[in-house]
């Protein structure tokens, strides 16, 4: 027993399982003693052991070893081919659907069969290829488009629709399209013809009818004219059939119309062909084959056979190179479209937005823009246009001779003939050096020198040319009245700058504000007494008109007065030219939008000016109907050297703030209102990008508060959202500006070089305000001076005021200031003691990890003793098993030795039984008998019960 004990117990280096089976000496306590030793293998120790196992394993058995490295090469070697095999793997696309309905007009080659397309163009005379990619959004749109394009036309075009998009296709293999959708025409075997319209079914549709008709017909002397008189450059050609059904050059004429609309898919240049002999004699072609191109301001062309040779390509270069525009039709592509820039940049533009239907046969409202261009640019009063305006008018005439070129004639010298005097009466602008004494005038045209008076004689109204020139001469002779201080009416003549043998009058008065009202009766305004202009006593005036306005009442009522001639030719008689251009409202409102125009409008109609070099933008009134009045009104406003028209200006719907805070937020609609009406106002141009405009803001609302608001009105404007007219605009940022009441044409702005301060913008407008409480008429100027010492001792005495009320305020910000340096003191202080506690924890909190730690490391010290006493415990259980047994026996042992002294009757003898193994060796080499063996089998249960 003690040799088992002794071997488990020195065994220190055993696992846990061994321990537990047995690791104490036997019997006694000094043997178990030693196994008080550091903890087992840890992770680690486990990890060794089973290296040194396997390396055991691999030195006894190495076919072992050399199968893991076989295996482990396979799988790489597999992981590998997997992985560059991958990339390789491509998902088969899904095989393409109908693009189109099954209903539908369109043949729809869904699977790119490009051949099958050839194959059906050979058969018709004209064809539509819609090309496609199903995943466009382009082409999904369009598709509409083009079945309703195709309900009209299906029965004279064949529609066919190509899935140009599926890989396994011969169109993706054939075409390399660089966009979706694309369209293309054939007409027979002339193509393709590419259009690049608006993808609307109303454009697509006429423009296929261009193609299956190139050349437009004329009869008669009617559609001679409507195709003269049209806005797009007409080309004709003279053909006589009668001899041949293809006259020489036809079939030419014919390709060069399909060409054209190849070159320019908007089709601008139209053709038509003339078989009447008589109707050809009338725009000069005589014989048969000759082609005319038609200009309505330059002399028309023939086509030169001798000098270039009778192509299709030639006669459309010919046309194009030659052609005159009236207007031009823009189709911007997209919202960000350069194509507006491109044109600006040519010179003033009237951008025209209507309403455009192409399948239309009739177009009233084209016809009249028509009118205005042909009249715009007739500058040598052409008799052929006259008769296409008389042709656009619907106006009855004799038959026409000959509507031929004529030569020029020379324009009329209207200038050196003296014409009829006229008056106009005329509203100066304010602010000019002469209206500060005079703001009304009559201008008479041709009246003799010391000619009467405007006002005893009733005289015409002059043209709006000739009321220009007189205008100009006027300002440039204003010198002459500079010097006249009065009221009464003071009246000069001179000469005007456009001819020597025209002379005006001038008449002038002041009439004051609140008499304005004199354009309804001009003579009673100059009859009335004359009214001295006198500073007004608040700071209110009514809203200017337009100025220099002429004043022609005319214009009120169309069908009276003079006829249109001033008009006529008025592109050559202004540096002002316009370019006219059209856009289609359906299309492209939103650009309206972008130049003026309201987002909600019943009728989408819309005219604006815009000149990139002046910038100057202007914007028709949108409650006025777009016809040919308003339009020649407008661009005569327009054209006239003080122009009449107010130039729009974009500013932002809404204020910032709201009208209680102390800053007034200034917008474009705002600004007469509060800057020029009100009283002294300092106002702030700023911009959010403005890094420094922010650090104005408590300056502006210290100078808000200590000026009470009945005196002085502080306000700012956001340059960059609200324009200004040129005399209130700036150029750099922070600026102010001072307005003084009464006096708002001499505003001043803050000098550059003077720090932004409180009292420096004190000083400011201290200086340069307005007296408003004086008197008006004082006539001593020594009672002006008392009473403006007056009025600035009351401002030193209000400011005085303020200022003892600022130094109470500054006293009491400086107790308060006080205190609350005290209380950062003691909070400073409060500070560092919690710092100090805060560390003296945190040394508490480490002093009180190490000592846990320390007990944690002695209660598994702890613990591994109770297991090694457990362990102890058991093998003294079962030595206590065995010395029971042993005593159990020798008891026995000692019973059969008192029953050999007293023996037994014979045959009782029993042989002895055999040794059970592992049973103890008695002295005297006796056994236990069974007896003893049934006493030590429940004993056995007991244990096997307890382990």
């Amino acid at each position: 027993m003690s040799e088992c004990g002794g071997r488990d117990g020195g065994s220190s280096s055993s696992d846990d399982a061994e321990d537990a089976g047995g690791g104490g000496g036997g019997g006694g306590g000094p043997a178990g003693s030693g196994s008080l030793s550091p903890a087992p293998a840890s992770s680690e120790g486990r990890l060794r052991r089973g290296l040194r196992g396997a390396s055991l394993m691999a030195r006894r058995r190495p076919e072992l070893l050399c199968g893991a490295v076989a295996l482990g090469c396979a799988l790489l070697l597999a992981l590998k081919f997997t992985c560059s095999r991958a990339k390789d793997v491509i998902i088969p696309a899904k095989p393409p659907v109908s693009f189109f309905s099954s209903r539908s007009p369109v043949l729809d080659l869904f699977q790119g069969q490009l051949d099958y397309a050839e194959h059906a163009r050979q058969d018709s005379e004209v064809v539509l290829l819609f090309f496609y990619a199903p995943w466009c959004g382009q082409s999904i749109a369009a598709r509409a488009e083009i079945e309703h394009a195709a309900s009209q036309l299906s029965d004279q075009v064949l529609f066919v629709a190509v899935n140009c998009w599926w890989n396994q296709g011969k169109c993706r293999k054939q075409k390399h399209f660089f966009y979706f959708p694309v369209i293309h025409l054939y007409h027979r075997s002339f193509g393709p013809i590419e259009y690049k319209g608006p993808m609307s079914a109303v454009y697509i549709e006429k423009f296929i009818r261009r193609v299956m008709k190139p050349l437009l017909y004329i009869p008669s002397q009617s559609e001679l004219l409507d195709f003269l008189s049209n806005y797009e450059p007409g080309v004709l050609g003279y053909f006589e059939f009668s001899g041949s059904p293809q006259p020489p050059g036809y079939l030419t004429f014919f390709a060069s119309a399909l060409h054209s609309l190849k070159k320019d898919y908007l089709g601008t240049v139209r053709f038509g062909v003339i078989t009447n002999k008589h109707l050809a004699k009338l725009v000069s072609l005589v014989h048969s084959g000759s082609v005319y191109l038609h200009r309505h301001f330059n002399t028309s062309l023939v086509f030169p056979r001798e000098v270039m040779n009778f192509t299709a390509e030639n006669i459309y270069k010919w046309a194009s190179e030659n052609q005159e525009l009236l207007f031009r039709w823009l189709r911007p592509h997209g919202g960000k479209s350069l194509l507006l820039n491109n044109e600006l940049k040519k010179g003033p533009a009237l951008f025209l937005f209507i309403p455009f239907d192409p399948l239309a046969k009739r177009h009233p409202l084209l016809d009249e823009i028509t009118q205005v261009a042909l009249e715009y640019n007739n500058c040598h009063r052409d008799q052929v246009v006259e008769r296409l305006l008389q042709h656009l008018r619907r106006v009855d005439m004799p038959g026409l001779q000959s509507l031929a070129p004529e030569p020029l004639a020379p324009l009329p010298d209207t200038q050196l003939r003296p014409s009829s005097p006229c008056c106009n009466t005329v509203v100066l602008p304010q602010g000019h050096t002469f209206s500060r004494t005079h703001n009304v005038c009559e201008l008479c045209v041709n009246q003799t020198v010391g000619g009467t008076k405007p006002s005893s004689v009733s005289m015409p109204h002059c043209s709006f040319f000739e009321m220009a020139a007189a205008l100009d001469s006027f300002y440039l002779k204003e010198q002459t009245f500079y010097h006249v201080a009065s009221g009464s009416m003071e009246c000069s003549n001179f000469l005007t700058s456009y001819s020597p043998f025209s002379y005006c009058t001038a008449c002038c008065r002041t009439i004051h504000h609140g008499m304005v009202g004199f354009v309804d009766s001009e003579q009673e305004a100059f009859e009335t007494p004359a009214v001295a202009f006198s500073p007004l006593e608040k700071c209110e005036a009514a809203t200017p008109s337009p100025v220099p306005h002429i004043e022609e009442n005319r214009y009120l009522f169309p069908e009276v007065g003079l006829a249109s001639t001033a008009f006529t030719g008025l592109s050559c008689r202004t540096n002002k030219t316009l370019n006219i251009y059209l856009l289609d409202s359906n299309l492209f409102w939103l650009y309206a939008e972008r130049l003026g125009a309201p987002s909600s409008t019943r009728v989408k109609e819309f005219a604006t000016i815009v000149d990139v070099k002046e910038e100057s933008h202007y914007v028709l009134d949108p409650k006025q109907a777009l016809m040919k009045f308003t339009l020649e009104s407008f661009i005569q406003n327009f054209s006239v050297l003080y122009s009449p028209l107010k130039r729009h200006l974009i500013g932002s719907n809404s204020a910032q703030f709201p009208s209680q805070h102390l800053i007034t937020e200034v917008t474009t609609d705002t600004f007469w209102e509060v800057v020029l009406r009100k009283q002294d106002v300092l106002l702030l141009y700023y911009a959010p990008w403005c890094g420094f405009c922010p650090s104005l803001n408590h300056i502006f609302i210290q100078l808000a508060r200590l000026l009470p608001g009945d005196i002085l009105t502080v306000a700012r404007i956001d340059v960059s959202q609200n324009d200004l007219p040129w005399e209130f605009m700036v150029d750099r940022l922070p600026t102010i500006l001072f307005f003084p009441c009464n006096r708002k044409d001499l505003s001043v702005k803050y000098p550059g070089d003077l720090p932004i301060t409180l009292p420096n913008l004190l000083r400011f407008i201290l200086h340069h305000s307005d007296p408003a409480s004086a008197p008006q008429n004082l006539a001593n100027p020594q009672e002006c001076l008392q009473s403006e010492v007056a009025l600035k001792q009351g401002h030193m005495a209000h400011l005085e005021r303020e200022m003892q009320r600022l130094r109470a305020e500054r006293g009491s910000l400086q107790r308060a200031q006080v205190q609350v340096e005290g209380r950062l003191s003691q909070a400073r202080r409060d500070g560092r003691r919690l710092l100090r506690q805060q560390q003296n924890l945190e040394r508490q909190h480490s002093l009180l990890r190490r000592h846990s730690q320390q007990l944690q490391a002695l209660y598994a010290q702890k613990a591994r003793e109770l297991q090694d006493l457990a362990a102890h415990s058991e093998t003294l259980s079962e030595n206590n098993t065995w010395l029971k047994v042993l005593m159990a026996t020798m008891e026995r042992h000692l019973e059969g030795q008192d029953q050999a002294e007293n023996p037994a009757p014979p045959g009782e003898t029993h042989p002895d039984p055999p040794k059970p193994p592992g049973a103890p060796h008695l002295p005297g080499g006796s056994s236990p008998s069974s007896s003893t063996s049934a006493t030590l089998a429940p004993e056995r249960k007991n244990e096997n019960r307890t382990d």
